[in-house]
């Protein structure tokens, strides 16, 4: 179905609402009945909502959550079982699908920031993980248990072993065994734990302080260059930082917070 986005109030498609209030972009799975299960059409609207806010200038840092119980158990079971019947390259095209939804997430221009109240399992991991700030409530369970039905964690690993090294995606990936939100945060999969009750609360405080005491250009080249120094040797990404350390201090963003800085007055942006 066409999905229509209006910044100003809430719009619901099947399965995601997105909204923005106060230069937040709410990204919001609505589908609780299935666990948030991810299907074709739950990754299309994802796709469609997440390129939506990256452009919407209303929007500064992007929220994902989940309405029900659980954030998301991952991908939907019946709908894999459907897959089955299809060859190898219809097969490709799905999965390519969900490829194309983490990567959007883990290269998108704004800060997204995974506000996870319920169990994040197997592609629900994933999703939670791929986030660049996530907050978690003690009760929210981990894992990826692709390996306990015969699956494989493809796509997620990909991704898994830069935010947490091989190790622990190793351990993670190779048992398929759940671990608390506590063992999340120290193996680096979220970056805080919070009281159900705090939660909205402790994202919506850290949402703002981004949106008000930090550039959104700056924000946005520090992800970038996160994203591509990694795939780099030592020597072309000490000479691809040395670039653009000098392009930033060209910027009217570094122009106008130094001259704040020096002149003593407060830089809201």
């Amino acid at each position: 179905m066409a999905t229509i986005y209006n910044p100003t109030q809430t719009q619901a498609t099947a399965y995601v609402k997105y909204h923005v209030q106060d230069r937040i972009g709410y990204i919001t799975l609505a589908r609780p009945e299935k666990r948030n299960a991810l299907n074709y059409e739950l990754v299309s609207e994802l796709k469609r909502a997440f390129a939506y806010a990256e452009d919407d200038e209303t929007c500064k840092v992007i929220v994902l959550r989940a309405e029900g119980k659980v954030f998301c158990a991952g991908a939907d079971l019946e709908y894999i079982q459907q897959l089955q019947e299809n060859d190898y390259h219809e097969n490709l095209l799905d999965s390519t699908h969900l490829m194309e939804l983490f990567r959007l997430i883990y290269t998108l221009k704004k800060v997204v920031i995974a506000q996870v109240h319920g169990h994040a399992i197997a592609g629900g991991c994933g999703l939670a993980a791929i986030c660049d700030i996530g907050f978690a409530v003690p009760e929210a369970k981990f894992g990826y248990t692709e390996v306990k039905i015969g699956f494989i964690p493809a796509i997620v690993k990909v991704f898994l072993l830069r935010k947490i090294g091989e190790a622990r995606a190793k351990q993670l990936l190779l048992t398929g065994d759940l671990i608390s939100a506590a063992e999340a945060e120290r193996y680096g999969l979220v970056n805080f734990v919070v009281p159900a009750e705090e939660l909205e609360g402790h994202v919506l405080a850290f949402a703002q302080k981004l949106c008000t005491e930090n550039s959104r250009q700056s924000m946005e080249v520090t992800k970038e260059m996160i994203a591509r120094v990694q795939e780099m040797s030592l020597e072309d990404g000490l000479t691809y930082a040395s670039e653009m350390n000098a392009v930033a201090r060209g910027s009217e963003d570094c122009r106008r917070g130094i001259a704040a800085f020096l002149n003593k007055v407060p830089q809201v942006w």
